[in-house]
Order: structure tokens, then C-alpha cells, then sequence
């Protein structure tokens, strides 16, 4: 689904001059003082799904979204003040001359309705094209121009149509300024929510008030405005949740992570080492135990650019155990798998699970692809400072496994503790993920030095064993 070029997702129809002047007319009637905000609650009604967003939809409303919203105010809506509706202000309210070329539209846009009509076969090469309603199969003749030229037998669309003046039963009509244009697919996904729609209505009211379908849809045809934005708000999403972050060398790049603590090296390696799904990293540097142990573990899933894509990775240290995946929900699955086999020997100390911001542009938002992103050096390392920084809030006045169960600022209090704390410290720094991601610590590590009254250490050097 379109959903963001103008130009492909809807068309513009020039209006007859009689029911221009007539629409023209009541713009500026709906933008006095006396019914500005019967049009401002109308509008908000035929556009609810952006509204509900309070400033802050992701996407705005097409134009012809917008146009099509303000024809109901036109010939649809009743005021709740008491008013009469617009077109009967200008009909039946004598206050200035009107001319008959203008009147005689009056009726014929009273009793419009907004429709989901197909194009039929043999439009494409007639002045006047041909289509069906999806609601009660009644067929119009619609006035043809260089707009419908490019309208393909087939296509859906979501429009107001105008009856030519004169005969109340002729099925000769014009668009009244805009259609948006669907898929068959997606018309008859939206017609068959509209259905939905229109049915609970019905069992909520008790009755089959709303049989017909140019009843409903004089009513309520603002609802196909809200499930046509619906369906956009939710191609959106989905073209969102199909984003890959990728790191520079093509590689995917795992935004989603989770940080524990042990005190049990031993048991976590072999635990982890006969997980199913993980294999040992090449990359791994030490394998013994104590100070300076560390293990790797990934996930391989697809092949990407001839090499296996790493999904997943596990980084396993004397004191702390890192989980990175390329989703939130492969996280999930994996710390499920993690509490399920090694119990109450890990001590969560958070996660992050946000990707890095990305703008959608035009093009990526009506892409038939997946959306590729490659995510910058800053961005990394945005993202690692941003979760170390909630993960060590309060490292210092937390039970900590190494310690005994201590606190680091506690242990700290003693010359020994301090010692110990301090080689603590020391390891996490040449084990934070940093070096892996960005050839330096995410973290100032100096900040937890000062909270438990430890000097200062300067930190030069990458690690040279230190790989992705």
C-alpha cells in the first residue's frame, strides 16, 4: 500500500463550474465563525486514526485523504449544536443571490455518499468510464479526463460521486474532486472491514437500520476514511518491523541485548556450550577460567553477501554474560532459554531492545523490499552509552555474585574489598562491548570508580585480541 506518494496513491478531478462555485461556497461558510468548530469536530471525526496521535502521527493524511474528509462536512455531517447541516444553510437559507448554475448542484451533492467503486472493463478507452460500487453493485458513468487516463481495469477506488443534475435515478455522475486509489486486494480488504464495522453497529442497535448501503455509507462513510487510514498506519508498521539494521560490512547488526552478572564461569561455559543453535565464535580469546576468561558463542541465520549472517552472539566473561540479537523478539526467546537452563546462576542487569532512530524516506516508505539500514559508528555507540548507563545506574549499591554477595560500594570499605572491586572494574572495562563494536569502552568506567572511592584510570590501548 502506497504510503506516502501523493502523485501514485490518489487522483484529482476537475470540477463542472456550477459545483465548483457551489463547494467553493460552502468552504467559506464552514470556516466562519459560526461553524468553525462543528468543522474542526468534523474533521476530527473523518480523520479519528491521525487525530488519535495528538500531533504526532507518524504519517499525515494524504491530500485527497483530507479532501474526501471535508466533502462529509459538505453534504454528510449534522452539526451538534443545533445547526442545520451546510448544503442546507446555503439551500434553504436566503441570504444572498445564487446562481442557478450553482443550485442545480445543490441536491445532486446533498445526496452524495462516499463509495468504493472498481473499474470495469472498456473504461480505458471511453470519455466516460465505467465502474460498480462494492457495496450494492449499482454501476455508474463517470465523467472521464486526462486523471482517468491512467486508471487501470481492476483498480479500487475510494471517492464521492455526484449524480448529474436533472434526473434523481441517472447513474451519469462526476468525482468530486478526488479519489484514492487500491489494489483490488486492498479495496476488498477495506470493504470487508467497513462490512465488519457496519454489521456491530447493527447488533450494538438491534435492527438492520443500516441494510442498504447508501444508507450506511451516507451516514457513516467517514469509517472508510478510518479504515483506509488504518490500513496505512498499518503497512507503516509493518514496513517498520521489516527494517534490517546492518552494520557496514553487511553484516546484521544485533541492536537488541541483555546484560547478567555470574560468579560461576565454569558452569555457564558448558551449560551454553551444549545449547542447540550455538556455535563457538572463532573470535573467542580465552577459554580458562579466572580473571580474563571469556567465551563466545553465535547464531548464524541467512547468508548474506556469501557469508553466514550472525543473528545472534553470546559473550561470556569470569563476571558478566552479554546477549546480542538482531530482534527483540529472538532476545525474548534466547533469555527464556538462558532462566530455563541456568536458573538463579544469572543476575539480570538490563536490557535494551530499541533500534537506532531511522527516518523513513519517501522512497523506503513505498519500497516493495525490505528497508536496509546501515547503522553508523555514532549510532553504536549512542546506543551502547545509553544502556550501560541504565544497566550501571546503580552498580554500586547492588548486590554484586563476585563479591559474595556484597555491594561494590560496601566491599569497599576495606583494603582488600577495594583491591577486589577495583580488578572488578578493571575487567568489565576490557570486556565492555565497546571494543567489539566501536574499538573502544561504551561506558566511562571511571565513574563507577569514583562512586566507590577507587583512583582514576586512563585507558589507551584497544585490546588488540579484541575482534567482532
Amino acid at each position: 500500500m502506497k504510503l506516502a506518494n501523493e502523485s501514485t496513491a490518489g487522483v484529482w478531478a476537475p470540477l463542472p463550474a456550477g459545483l465548483d462555485g457551489l463547494m467553493a461556497r460552502l468552504e467559506t461558510l464552514s470556516l466562519g465563525p459560526m461553524f468553525a468548530a462543528e468543522r474542526d469536530r468534523a474533521l476530527r471525526q473523518a480523520l479519528r486514526p491521525y487525530f488519535e496521535f495528538a500531533g504526532n502521527a507518524p504519517l499525515p493524511p494524504f491530500a485527497q485523504e483530507a479532501d474526501l474528509a471535508t466533502l462529509t462536512i459538505y453534504a454528510d455531517y449534522y452539526p451538534q449544536d443545533g445547526q442545520l447541516t451546510l448544503i442546507e444553510q446555503v439551500r434553504d437559507v436566503v441570504t444572498e443571490h445564487i446562481p442557478e448554475e450553482e443550485r442545480a448542484w445543490m441536491d445532486p451533492l446533498k445526496h452524495s455518499y462516499m463509495d468504493l467503486v472498481e473499474i470495469l472493463p472498456g473504461s480505458e478507452v471511453k470519455e466516460k468510464w465505467a465502474c460498480r460500487s462494492l457495496g450494492n453493485g449499482r454501476v455508474y458513468q463517470a465523467q472521464g479526463g486526462d486523471f482517468s487516463r491512467g486508471l487501470q481495469v481492476g483498480q479500487v477506488l475510494l471517492t464521492r460521486f455526484v449524480q448529474q443534475p436533472g434526473d434523481p435515478e441517472t447513474n451519469e455522475v462526476v468525482l468530486a474532486g478526488s479519489a484514492l486509489l487500491l489494489t483490488p486486494e486492498e479495496g476488498k480488504t477495506l470493504y470487508d472491514a467497513v462490512c465488519a464495522l457496519r454489521r456491530q453497529r447493527e447488533i450494538n442497535a438491534g435492527s438492520f437500520e443500516l441494510g442498504d448501503w447508501h444508507e450506511f455509507a451516507k451516514r457513516f462513510g467517514h469509517e472508510l476514511l478510518w479504515v483506509y487510514s488504518q490500513m496505512r498506519l498499518r503497512a507503516l508498521y509493518q514496513v517498520v518491523a521489516g527494517i534490517r539494521y546492518c552494520r557496514p560490512d553487511g553484516q546484521p547488526y544485533l541492536y537488541s541485548f541483555a546484560l547478567y552478572e555470574h560468579r560461576e564461569f565454569k558452569f555457564l561455559r558448558e551449560t551454553v556450550s551444549g545449547m542447540s543453535g550455538l556455535d563457538p565464535d572463532p573470535a573467542t580469546v580465552h577459554t580458562s577460567g579466572g580473571s580474563g576468561a571469556r567465551m563466545r558463542w553465535v547464531q548464524y541465520g541467512s547468508v548474506e553477501a556469501g557469508n553466514p549472517a550472525v543473528v545472534t552472539r553470546l559473550t561470556l566473561t569470569s563476571t558478566q554474560l552479554w546477549v546480542e540479537t538482531d530482534s527483540r523478539e529472538r532476545l525474548d526467546t534466547l533469555k527464556h532459554q538462558l532462566a530455563s537452563a541456568l536458573g538463579f546462576s544469572l543476575h539480570f542487569l538490563g536490557e535494551a531492545t530499541v533500534p537506532p532512530p531511522h527516518l523513513l524516506s519517501e522512497e523506503e516508505l513505498d519500497a516493495e523490499q525490505p528497508v536496509r539500514v546501515v547503522v553508523t559508528q555514532e549510532q553504536d555507540a549512542t546506543l551502547l552509552q545509553a544502556f550501560l548507563e541504565r544497566a550501571y545506574l546503580d552498580w554500586t549499591d547492588r548486590e554484586a555474585p563476585v563479591l559474595g554477595g556484597k555491594t561494590p560500594r560496601h566491599a569497599a570499605t576495606t583494603k582488600e574489598g577495594r583491591e577486589q572491586v577495583a580488578r572488578l572494574l578493571d575487567e568489565m572495562e576490557q570486556n565492555d562491548l565497546g571494543w567489539s563494536h566501536i574499538g573502544r569502552p561504551a561506558f566511562d568506567y571511571n565513574v563507577l570508580r569514583g562512586h566507590v572511592g577507587i583512583d582514576e584510570v586512563r585507558c589507551e590501548n584497544t585490546p588488540t585480541e579484541r575482534t567482532r
